[in-house]
């Protein structure tokens, strides 16, 4: 049994993860190419990374070290990242729930739409559901944390840890 699997079938990509994949190519592409043009420039690559994105660390001749990723590049990148961004993981909250209400239940074209006050009882059944999924995810980072042996991957996991409890308080305000 492998921990971590999931018993769902599998399912492509949704629109946002694919957004977030295509963003973080395009992030490292211009990493790269920064990169590259320091280097040009005569800065030197240490064998030693960023502490906050863990990004290799550059030096010039006035051993002074930059980080590319946290210096150079906008965080326009992040904004659609849920690891980062708490209203990105509500929208990819919300998606995942769309998605498996849309998957679970049978079409039916004939059914009139729902009556506003029908979406306005779901709500709560709709927070419970994410503060729940939210939690999940922060216990699992939480115990992934406590194993990790990876500065990188430790930083990621207390950004996720803390987009979570970000999100939390958001649904906890709208709830209110």
């Amino acid at each position: 049994i492998l921990l971590g699997v999931d018993d769902d079938p599998w399912s492509p990509p949704s629109e946002s993860e694919l957004k977030i994949l295509r963003a973080r190519r395009e992030r490292q592409d211009r990493i790269s190419r920064l990169m590259g043009d320091y280097l040009l420039k005569g800065y030197k690559m240490l064998g030693e990374s960023c502490d906050t994105c863990g990004t290799i660390l550059l030096q010039d001749r006035q051993k002074k070290f930059l980080c590319v990723s946290c210096q150079e590049l906008d965080s326009d990148t992040e904004k659609d990242n849920p690891v980062l961004n708490p209203q990105a993981a509500l929208s990819q909250v919300r998606e995942h729930q769309l998605c498996h209400q849309a998957r679970d239940q049978p079409r039916q074209d004939n059914i009139p739409p729902p009556h506003p006050q029908a979406a306005l009882s779901e709500r709560p059944s709709l927070n419970h559901f994410a503060e729940t999924a939210l939690l999940e995810k922060m216990k699992w980072a939480s115990m992934q944390l406590q194993e990790a042996a990876s500065v990188e991957y430790s930083t990621q996991l207390c950004a996720l840890i803390g987009s979570c409890a970000q999100s939390l308080q958001s649904l906890r305000d709208l709830h209110h």
